[in-house]
Order: C-alpha cells, then sequence, then structure tokens
C-alpha cells in the first residue's frame, strides 16, 4: 500500500505568551525562517501554526535549492539562501539533508536550450557559475540514461535538502534560542490600535506585538483579504511521489523532459513527472484573472483547468468577513491535504525505467499533493504593508519557496524588525502587484 509524505514532528510550547516582540504566523520553511532569524538576533518571537510545522507546501515540494533558471529578481536573495543552507546544520547542530552536489538539466529542445543559455548570459552578471554544456558532456553526467540529448545546463553549487527535515529541524533552532512554538493554534485575524499592529487573535488568546510576519502560504491572500488588504494570489495542484530505495542512477537533481528525480537520504527519489498542473476554478482566481492571465497564457501546456472542490473550501474559496472570537475554516482545515492526481505515478515510472533500465521494478512508497501558492508574475511578496505598520508578509513563492525559504525568512524578519535588510527588499514589494503597474513576466521557470 502506497502511503504519505513522511515528516520530522516539533515539540510545540504549552503556553501562550502575553507578548512578543514578532508574531510570525505560518511555520513552513519562510516562517520557521523568519522565527529563527528574529530569536538568533534576540527579539522574543512567537511562531504560530494552524496545524503543524511544514504540514502544507513546505513538506509537499521537491526539495531543490537552486539558483539556476530563478527569475532575475531572486538571485541576490538565492545566493544568500545557499550560504545559510551550506552554514545552518553545523550553527544549529541538525541535519536538514542538505547536500551540495550540484543539479543537472537535459533537454532535445532547441529552444529550451536557447531560454537556458539567455538565463547564464543574464546572470554571468552576479558572477552565476552554471554553465551550458554539449550533447557529449549532457549524456557523460547522466550515465545510464538512454536518451540522446542535444544538451543541459550544469548548476554547480546548487543542491537539495530534505522537506520532511529542514523546517522542523530549523523550528526546533529557534526554540532552543527562546523562540516559542505553538502547533495547532490557527491565528485568526490581527488586532490594531490607531491603524497599526498591536496583536493577533488566536484561538487559544491574543497575544500583544506591535510586529506580524504573514508567511501563511496558500492561505496569505484570504487571510490579508479580511483586513482589507488586497494581494494577487492563486493557487496550482501538483502531485509528487516518493520511490522506494533504488540504484543511484543521478547523484544529484536531475530535470529531464519527462520527469525530475531528486535522491533521498533513504536511498529512494521523489519524482515529480511531466504531469499537466491543475489549476481549479475558484472564486479568488476569478478575482485576479485578468492579472493573472499573461503567466496563464504562457504556460497553457503545462496546466488543465478544472472546477473542484477548491472553489468551496481551500484557501482560495469564499468566506466573507468571518469573526475573530469563533472557529474559523483555519480550525477546519488544521492541513490542507489535497487528493493526489490519479495517474500521474505509473506512467512516470514507465518512463523512468525506460531511460534508466537499471532502475526496473522501482515503485513508488509514498504520493501526495500540495497547493503552490503563485503570484501573477511567479516572484514572492516579502514586503511591509503599507496601510497596515507592523505587518509583513512573507507569501506567494510559486513553487520555488523551499530552497530560497530560510533567507526569504532573514528578509521579513529584517523588515519586520527594522534592521538592515541582507538583500534589496523592493524587486519583492507588494505593491507591485496592486498600483497597476504591468506585471513583469518571470526571467526564470
Amino acid at each position: 500500500m502506497v502511503g504519505t509524505r513522511l515528516l520530522d514532528t516539533v515539540e510545540s510550547d504549552p503556553t501562550l505568551p502575553e507578548a512578543a516582540d514578532v508574531v510570525v504566523v505560518g511555520a513552513g520553511i519562510v516562517g520557521v525562517g523568519a522565527a529563527y532569524a528574529l530569536a538568533k538576533a534576540g527579539h522574543s518571537v512567537a511562531l504560530l501554526e494552524k496545524g503543524v510545522v511544514a504540514g502544507e507546501q513546505s513538506s509537499r515540494n521537491w526539495g531543490w535549492c537552486r539558483l539556476a533558471n530563478r527569475d532575475e529578481r531572486e538571485i541576490p536573495l538565492m545566493q544568500h539562501a545557499l550560504d545559510l543552507w551550506g552554514r545552518l546544520p553545523e550553527e544549529i547542530g541538525a541535519d536538514m539533508g542538505f547536500r551540495r552536489k550540484g543539479l543537472v538539466y537535459v533537454t532535445k529542445d532547441p529552444a529550451q536550450l536557447a531560454q537556458w543559455q539567455a538565463w547564464v548570459d543574464m546572470a554571468k552578471t552576479y558572477q552565476a557559475p552554471q554553465r551550458i554544456v554539449d550533447a557529449a558532456e549532457a549524456k557523460r553526467l547522466t550515465p545510464g540514461n538512454e536518451q540522446d540529448w542535444i544538451g543541459g545546463l550544469i548548476s554547480p553549487q546548487d543542491g537539495r535538502a530534505e522537506p520532511a527535515k529542514a523546517a522542523p529541524a530549523l523550528a526546533k533552532a529557534a526554540r532552543a534560542l527562546g523562540a516559542s512554538l505553538h502547533q495547532n493554534c490557527a491565528v485568526r485575524g490581527l488586532d490594531t490600535t490607531g491603524g497599526r499592529i498591536s496583536g493577533v487573535f488566536t484561538e487559544k488568546g491574543r497575544i500583544r506585538t506591535q510586529a506580524v510576519i504573514l508567511s501563511a502560504g496558500a492561505w496569505a491572500s484570504m487571510f490579508l483579504r479580511r483586513h482589507g488588504i488586497d494581494m494577487p494570489q492563486s493557487s496550482v495542484h501538483s502531485t509528487i511521489f516518493a520511490t522506494t530505495p533504488a540504484k543511484q542512477v543521478t547523484p544529484q537533481p536531475l530535470y529531464t523532459p519527462d520527469f525530475i528525480l531528486t535522491p533521498l537520504l533513504d536511498g529512494g527519489y521523489l519524482v515529480a513527472a511531466k504531469a499537466r498542473g491543475r489549476l481549479e476554478l475558484t472564486p479568488n482566481g476569478i478575482r485576479y484573472a485578468r492579472k493573472f492571465l499573461p503567466m496563464l497564457r504562457k504556460n497553457w501546456k503545462l496546466v488543465e483547468l478544472r472546477l473542484g472542490r477548491a472553489f468551496f473550501e481551500g484557501p482560495d474559496a469564499l468566506y466573507g468577513k468571518w469573526s475573530f472570537d469563533k472557529p474559523t475554516v483555519f480550525e477546519r482545515v488544521r492541513v490542507l491535504h489535497p487528493k493526489p492526481k490519479p495517474g500521474v505515478v505509473e506512467p512516470a515510472l514507465r518512463e523512468i525505467v525506460a531511460t534508466y533500465p537499471e532502475l526496473a521494478g522501482i515503485e513508488a512508497a509514498r504520493v501526495w499533493a500540495g497547493w503552490i501558492d503563485s503570484t501573477p508574475d511567479a516572484v514572492p511578496v516579502i514586503s511591509p504593508v503599507g496601510s497596515l505598520p507592523g505587518l509583513v508578509v512573507a507569501a506567494g513563492f510559486s513553487g520555488h519557496g523551499f530552497g530560497i525559504g530560510p533567507a526569504a525568512g532573514r528578509l521579513a524578519a529584517d523588515l519586520a524588525t527594522g534592521a538592515p535588510t541582507v538583500v534589496d527588499a523592493a524587486p519583492f514589494a507588494l505593491s507591485r502587484l496592486v498600483d497597476g503597474s504591468p506585471i513583469r513576466s518571470p526571467s526564470g521557470i
């Protein structure tokens, strides 16, 4: 029987604090990264999670920690993230599953290879070490692979971490530095005094604070809208799976046109198949359809549009103005568990075995799905909210938030406390999506 994903557990603190310098809402990789940075800097911090640490997308992703093929606006922040991934395990005394063995992309498509070449040319400004390889080197980098590649891209300083381990390890480290962690504790809303943050209302009581970081993933737009704040966001349903232990045919994560393989510490692989992501028609999607239309046109072949349960329940549904003193949707949906898309696993396994005959007999061990929270330009919002001083949003990571997560958390922490920012925060401003400016197309994937 195929199981669901694995996830390390973290102990919660028993008592909610009366006050904190900063409250972080959402304990995915970004939220725990923010809590760790805040606690390390000496701030009192309460980390609140409606479910469990990394219960949603932070444990449902590929585990890639990549600079390669990122939007140019993300490059400086991702460079800092790679520095953090390299030193955090020793700093916190825990294995986050990070292994810096590079990433390899291969293709048979001249247009795709040209796109990668354009990205490499752009990234030279940032001293990025990625390079294009020819057909012979692409073949050498994929030993045992039966396909005939025309070339590829190698990213030697990138790596991967284990989604089941990384955020929980960082959450434990934040607690060791004095942060308090409260799982199964939904934040129902924000308290304000004189037009600025003065606290948060949780299902277990109120916490006084003058600064809040909202790192609520797919739930961020709904939460903000309850407070009259507009953030264009939509979610894409994606299915991935983990295999049984098998021969190591690639020591590094591998991108091919038909599947993506990421080696795991247990000897198996994380697999993302060549399957269309599902974009469900929802009230939130309809609300922001015009802003997302250019992105949808660009990626039309990669998504399927349908009406499903997400129209009526979940982060993109319509809930109106709920009360802060009664149970909310955040208590009803502790952890968002979308059903995996049927028919993904077997075709992907056939493709893998056809490409790597040595993997004959490999099976799926665990399969799951997630909601990828996206912005219209596929670049996250890491930004103060001008209309509500004291509030910082860190959400909308568009399917590539895991790798950049620790640095995004650090940037959010800097913004919340007024510290000098680790990188320029301007490219991640919320205002770019709501002030009528043209939506800029992403320069990466």
